[in-house]
């Protein structure tokens, strides 16, 4: 599989070329170009996965393949830094998701940003975004997924911020690149505590037994109760709680919808944000075997993150941030899956697949979501839901797609996330039934706050526009049927065929009770948004808003957890610790350096006379000082 080091090429090299030649093209050129270069990479990564996996398996597995590594930096006999092409199970499928979801950005956004300033640079970021994502999930070692999961961040730090001249969507960039940089020192830490001990980076000497006994030897050192090598990996996950968004380190996502909507498609809905599913999936074995209690942990984490981010996402009116808190919450889904593994038999592996089939068809269904929004503000200008409504006999095919994509997340079979969201509920079952049926109540929570969206836009009351909306253009709608016709055909995929714990057959299978629970639920969630939101009138949720207010206005302003980050930062950081820093840097150690500048000046201005340029002034200081060596020497001999 040679070819896959295309992959990797093609979008850094579309990169430079837009980003130093982009300003010479006209924008729909450079908008092809890239669009082309994300199509060929994208048809590379489907040969890729047809062929690993329709070649034969070795011991009944599919084993990783390695077409590429080389040494890029050596630090001691065993511990070195490579670059190259791990291709195992999850590594091929992201490399679909993230080349599918990136195309269709793609092409969407020649229509959505048409006539935008910067058109060119739009493209070579989007070609950036692209090659860092594939080279995180590619990654052959742990320090290389590092350096290409923090290229991720420089960009969606360049796409969040894409309208500069925007004060918000800079206040966005800024606050997604320094929060995630804070989670990411965790990662670094991590990451140097487990190499330390492991004496390798590689992926394959940490799964394959290599390191099995320094690891091993390294789990029977403790610190503060806890053994290292738990240390090392609960670090690690801080990085990617950073990265997905969960709780406490969730606040940048809600803001990052400062960006333009496909931006917020292809980064905070499908790729990025999952970046840390995909770091505990990566490191799940180590997890299993050495700190079991860190992901029960992790599992707790992911819970109540999700619980979080729905309560939220059920009163927020720009639409946006519905589905960016709904993209929160599903994360959470994910990470539960993974946590709940500690549960039941690790071998089984129903949590892990599970979590990665929901990443696979959440990337798909969230992305059709993301860009329906985007074909709807493009319609009526507005994110706000008040200024939609009756929008169904406008945009047909939008409200087709944007409806199948609600079922798919609200669990409705037979639409992909009823099958991969069944298999979550069913590992939480497994795991403890009271977390199951919290995860339960969160995806019935779910089903509300979706049709509550999609009745406030496609149904209700009727707002007044200066331009009757219209259906988007060929170029938008093309994404939305083909990424519903995936959505509505992706849960049919054997999943457990291609993807498991231990690289094993996974025959995916309804838990009858917990799928009728589910859907039961479902159903009742949507009928009751059908109840409150279908009609013009909507005098229900306003009387239930005047009920619980305290209730409905925390929600509404996120729990006020942004406003304690800004108290802690502001009041405490900024005035208590950097300020009498600050007066410290300028008066004594600024005053200090002045003083020893001033001194030394002073002092060279009192004996600037002995440098006078006059020899019988240097002769007769010269016998004066010779003279006091003498006299000097006879007292004290």
């Amino acid at each position: 599989m040679e070819y896959t080091i295309l992959i990797m090429l093609l979008p850094v090299l579309m990169f430079l070329f837009l980003g130093l030649a982009g300003h010479k093209l006209k924008p729909t050129v450079a908008g092809i170009c890239g669009t082309i270069s994300l199509g060929i990479v994208a048809v590379l990564s489907y040969a890729t996965a047809w062929n690993y996996f329709t070649a034969p398996r070795v011991n009944g597995v599919f084993a990783a393949v390695t077409p590429y590594n080389i040494e890029w930096l050596r630090f001691t006999e065993h511990l070195h830094i490579d670059l190259g092409i791990l291709l195992d199970p999850i590594s091929v499928m992201m490399l679909v998701v993230v080349s599918t979801v990136s195309l269709m950005v793609h092409i969407y956004s020649m229509g959505y940003m048409k006539g935008e300033k910067g058109f060119q640079r739009y493209y070579a970021f989007l070609s950036l975004f692209t090659f860092s994502m594939l080279g995180l999930v590619v990654a052959t070692n742990i320090f290389q997924m590092y350096l290409f999961w923090e290229l991720v961040g420089v960009s969606s730090y360049l796409l969040i911020g894409f309208y500069y001249s925007k004060p918000s969507a800079v206040a966005a960039s800024k606050k997604a690149f320094i929060v995630t940089r804070f989670a990411d020192l965790g990662f670094l830490i991590g990451i140097l505590v487990l190499s330390f001990f492991s004496q390798t980076f590689s992926f394959t000497d940490l799964m394959n037994g290599t390191a099995t006994s320094l690891l091993q030897n390294a789990a029977g050192q403790t610190f503060l109760g806890g053994s290292v090598i738990a240390w090392g990996l609960g670090l690690m996950f801080i990085g990617g709680a950073g990265k997905s968004a969960m709780f406490p380190l969730h606040i940048w996502l809600p803001d990052a919808m400062e960006g333009p909507t496909p931006v917020s498609a292809l980064i905070h809905a499908a790729t990025m944000v999952v970046a840390g599913v995909y770091l505990v999936a990566r490191m799940f074995p180590l997890y299993i075997g050495y700190a079991p209690e860190v992901l029960t942990g992790i599992a707790y984490v992911g819970a109540f993150t999700a619980l979080f981010a729905a309560t939220i996402a059920c009163v927020q009116t720009d639409i946006k941030r519905v589905l960016a808190f709904s993209t929160i919450s599903q994360i959470g889904f994910m990470i539960v899956a993974l946590g709940v593994c500690t549960g039941m038999d690790a071998h089984e592996g129903l949590g892990y697949m599970a979590s990665m089939f929901h990443l696979f068809t959440h990337a798909m269904f969230k992305a059709l979501l993301f860009l329906g929004a985007g074909s709807i503000i493009h319609a009526v200008h507005s994110n706000d839901m008040s200024h939609m409504g009756g929008l169904r006999k406008y945009m047909p095919i939008t409200h087709i797609t944007f409806l199948i994509a609600c079922l798919a997340i609200a669990g409705i079979p037979p639409f992909s996330g009823f099958f991969s969201k069944d298999e979550i509920l069913a590992a939480c079952f497994h795991f403890s039934p009271v977390i199951g049926w919290v995860m339960c109540f969160i995806a019935g929570l779910t089903a509300f706050y979706m049709f509550r969206l999609y009745y406030n836009i496609f149904w209700g009351k009727e707002a007044k526009h200066e331009h009757t909306p219209h259906e988007a253009p060929l170029v938008m709608t093309f994404p939305l049927m083909f990424l519903a016709a995936v959505t509505l055909v992706a849960g049919l995929i054997p999943f457990g065929h291609f993807v498991s714990s231990n690289g094993e057959l996974y025959d995916i299978h309804l838990d009858t009770a917990v799928a009728s629970a589910s859907v039961c639920i479902a159903v009742i969630a949507i009928a009751i948004a059908t109840l409150f939101y279908s009609r013009a009138e909507q005098p229900i949720p306003d009387k239930l808003g005047k009920t619980f207010r305290g209730l409905h206005t925390a929600a509404s302003h996120r729990f006020y957890i942004d406003e304690v980050y800004m108290f802690v930062t502001h009041k405490i950081i900024f005035r208590c610790v950097s300020t009498p820093i600050a007066w410290f840097d300028r008066h004594v150690v600024d005053g200090f350096m002045n003083f020893l500048a001033w001194s030394t000046q002073e002092a060279s201005f009192s004996i600037r006379g002995f440098q006078s340029g006059r020899i019988q002034q240097y002769a007769y200081v010269f016998l004066v000082g010779a003279l006091f060596i003498i006299v000097a020497l006879l007292l004290f001999i």
